[in-house]
């Protein structure tokens, strides 16, 4: 096992051990005792409104997930949370490291880049995390997740075109010192450490300070190349047989291949958070908190989906060593007065800092060389920097108590200054053959500025119906200052080599590079998104509602300075939420519709003139989406724990769309020289990515309680997909994932004081092979090499906690 001692590690054990005895004496009705305790489903409160209403009489679909259940459930990013939402799903995209979200069937894989948007938002503490890789990779320390599905631009604002994820952290609280520790340990070297504290230092201060360390080796072996290389000799033939020159020949060094080091699809993360409340007078209270984020990992590894004989599956001939290097900081405040009985102001800004950079072998090592440069591909998807920089401020006022009308009014404003330098040297056979292309994208300065304001208020035509209505006017900037796609000229008296980090592009610099495309631009545009809802309840157990909204996600620019235009949705849905048994059942349903206008699709594309960039793609026509989601939560009597979660998509159909291409999907048919694009497909009606027919997940744990009152709790959690498409193409076997079946298996024992706990789990028992997108390579004569990503293999380990 590999072990990596950290100053943060550390930090947790002098905590821990500063604090151990100071709340020996503490009741067992504190925070920390008391965080198990299941609250009565029926109570559960959420805040999908602006305001805190209680979950069974909010008039949104939302999943709403506390701390005890993302404790159990091992939830440590936001990949975890996709099979406790219906219709959530989530896929990575290795080059970058990053996770995108689709919801409903809708979005947008590429959603990765300086400012390409997606359609499902992500906040913490109500803030929007524009760029979200540091935001969803390691949840530290939260009391709850919301996850709002269908569009929220009235209150929630840009990009939560189809949902919005709200990450609650824990505040600090004026009540007493408390805490808790854990620690996990498992194979394939993992280690979690997770710690809280909270201090009061007044009746008006305190303060909270959260830390976490997530890390385990790669799930991805290094092959080696001993054994795969062909001889000297077959090489020299092959490349002769090429056109090569006698005298040029060189022998495939054996030692360009990675057999040592970090390997892929390793984890090494860790966060701190400090949180502070004042509470100056009885009427205002300020939450403030500054957090850090790293990450040393390494991305995710495209896998042979069929591995070649005698080669495990998980396992890489890779010739480009794994590298993930990501500092984060976020700053957030929120501050709320209470100015009368009838009205309240809030303050919501956040303050966000993000640099990375990356290493990633593209190609996958899917094909052997035949010799140094022919037979296969080398690919190197390098970030040399990425540098993000956000702001965003929201004003909100609002009524307060009971009135006949609830209102809120609000400003907003966002900005970004993002920068990047992405480089992608591809050779013939090995990074000592000759070059195929090799390019460098800058992009010094690309800015964002969106401006909004909002409204919505709800009529209480009597004390069973309500009808609410609102609307946001959004303004959105994106400017391109200086980018520019370097490509290779095909100058034959360069030397063939792969473009270094250092490597300045430019004419006259002797590297064989010219301007591929001028991305410099503007885009400006103006949208304004409404909701209209009635609601009602039926009885004192069952509440309905019906509502119609629209959703947006701005435009922006391609490379190439060339414009796209923004997305818009209409939602159409009704819903029953319906409470049993002294509120210890809950159902909740959704039947909606939806319709998409200019739905953006994107991907890395290679122009008909040669060069390459990412391009983007409206799809004309009406893009659309009809589903049903279904969530039962149960407290069976005082052992019993049952959760079930529904999800059924019959129609999810991409409207027009003649010209879709993606270099990730070689052998694509050329295109019509009008489409400007090399190869492409006509993927007009196809089925959506990533959405399943139906999905279904069932959670039970039943509490085994002893005489002494100690408890042992086994819990299962099984997540069950019918088979979905990994991309619009619809390629085949290659392109999709079939059904699968996933399932979760953890124990817990906590004795009678319930002071402390320890536990087992087996994560992904079944140890299914479940891919989160796919590629290929063309090998000519329509035959074809698929490569996927893949959610982790079965691992597992045991825990242990404890509260003071």
């Amino acid at each position: 096992m590999k072990l990596r001692t950290r100053a943060l590690s550390s930090a947790i054990i002098a905590v821990l051990a500063s604090h151990a005895y100071a709340a020996e004496d503490a009741p067992a009705d504190d925070p920390a005792a008391s965080k198990d305790k299941t609250q009565l489903l029926g109570e559960i409160q959420v805040t999908a409104t602006k305001r805190e209403t209680p979950l069974q009489k909010t008039a949104v679909a939302i999943s709403a997930i506390d701390g005890g259940t993302l404790d159990k459930e091992r939830v440590v990013n936001v990949v975890d949370i996709t099979k406790l939402v219906p219709g959530l799903a989530a896929t990575t995209q290795g080059d970058h490291g990053v996770v995108t979200l689709t919801m409903r069937g809708i979005g947008n894989d590429s959603a990765k880049t300086e400012y390409a948007d997606p359609e499902v938002a992500l906040f913490v503490d109500g803030v929007y995390a524009p760029r979200a890789e540091a935001a969803a990779s390691l949840l530290l320390d939260l009391d709850s997740i919301e996850v709002l599905r269908g569009p929220q631009g009235t209150l929630w604002g840009r990009n939560s075109t189809v949902g919005a994820v709200n990450f609650q952290t824990a505040k600090p609280d004026l009540g007493k010192t408390y805490g808790y520790g854990q620690m996990e340990v498992g194979d394939y070297g993992h280690v979690g450490l997770r710690a809280a504290i909270n201090v009061p230092l007044s009746d008006t201060f305190a303060f909270r300070v959260a830390l976490g360390q997530e890390q385990h080796d790669g799930y991805v072996d290094y092959q080696s190349p001993n054994g795969q290389l062909p001889s000297v000799d077959s090489q020299r033939a092959a490349y002769l047989a090429s056109g090569g020159l006698p005298e040029n020949f060189r022998a495939i060094d054996p030692n360009i291949y990675v057999t040592s080091g970090d390997k892929y699809s390793s984890q090494d993360q860790s966060g701190v958070r400090v949180s502070t409340l004042w509470t100056p007078t009885a009427t205002l209270s300020w939450n403030l908190s500054l957090e850090y984020f790293r990450d040393r990992g390494t991305p995710l590894a495209n896998l042979m989906q069929h591995p070649r004989d005698g080669q495990d599956f998980w396992s890489i001939l890779a010739d480009t060593p794994a590298k993930l290097e990501r500092d984060a900081y976020a700053l957030r405040s929120r501050v709320d007065w209470d100015i009368s009985e009838a009205m309240s102001l809030s303050y919501i800004a956040g303050f966000s800092k993000f640099d990375g950079s990356s290493d990633f072998d593209q190609d996958g090592g899917v094909q052997v060389p035949t010799s140094f440069a022919t037979g296969s591909t080398f690919q190197d998807d390098r970030t040399n920097y990425e540098r993000f920089r956000s702001n965003s401020h929201e004003l909100d006022l609002k009524s307060s108590g009971d009135n006949t009308v609830d209102w809120i009014l609000g400003l907003y404003y966002a900005s970004e200054d993002n920068s990047i330098r992405f480089d992608i040297p591809i050779f013939n056979g090995t990074p000592q053959g000759t070059v195929a292309w090799q390019g460098s994208f800058i992009q010094p300065k690309e800015t964002v500025e969106s401006t909004a304001g909002f409204a919505q208020a709800t009529w209480h035509i009597n004390d069973r119906l309500r009808l609410t209505g609102g609307a946001r006017y959004t303004h959105d900037e994106k400017e391109n200052r200086g980018g520019r796609g370097w490509g290779w000229a095909y100058d034959a008296n360069v030397p063939q080599i792969p473009i270094a980090p250092g490597t300045i592009p430019g004419p006259g610099t002797g590297f064989g590079l010219g301007v591929g495309g001028i991305n410099d631009g503007k885009y400006d545009a103006n949208k304004t998104t409404w909701l209209l809802r009635l609601e009602g309840d039926l009885s004192d157990t069952t509440f309905v509602y019906g509502s119609v909204s629209t959703g947006y996600k701005s435009g922006g620019l391609q490379d190439g300075g060339v414009p796209y235009k923004g997305e818009t949705l209409t939602n159409y849905e009704v819903g029953v939420k319906m409470t049993f048994l002294d509120h210890r059942l809950t159902w909740n349903n959704a039947l909606y519709y939806e319709d998409f206008k200019d739905f953006q699709l994107s991907a890395p594309i290679t122009f008909i003139d040669g060069s390459r960039g990412l391009g983007f793609s409206n799809v004309a026509g009406s893009t659309k989406v009809v589903g049903f989601e279904s969530e039962i939560a149960a407290q069976l009597g005082e052992a019993d724990r049952l959760n079930l979660v529904l999800s059924l998509l019959p129609k999810k159909e991409l409207g027009t769309l003649r010209y879709a291409g993606s270099n990730d999907y070689g052998g694509l048919p050329p295109c019509a020289p009008e489409s400007g694009i090399g190869n492409c497909l006509d993927v007009s009606g196809n089925e959506l990515a990533h959405a399943p027919d139906a999905s279904l997940t069932l959670i039970y744990e039943h509490v085994f309680t002893f005489a002494n009152g100690s408890t042992l709790a086994p819990r299962f959690s099984g997540h069950a997909e019918t088979s979905s498409w990994l991309s619009p193409f619809n390629l085949g076997e290659g392109d999709k994932q079939k059904a699968y079946f996933r399932g979760d298996f953890s124990m817990r024992y906590t004795p009678a004081d319930a002071r402390w706990w320890a536990g087992l789990y087996v994560s992904n028992f079944t140890d299914e092979k479940v891919r989160t997108n796919a590629g290929r390579t063309a090998l000519g004569n329509g035959q074809f090499i698929y490569t996927s990503q893949y959610l982790p293999p079965r691992t597992i380990g045991v825990n242990f906690g404890f509260d003071f």
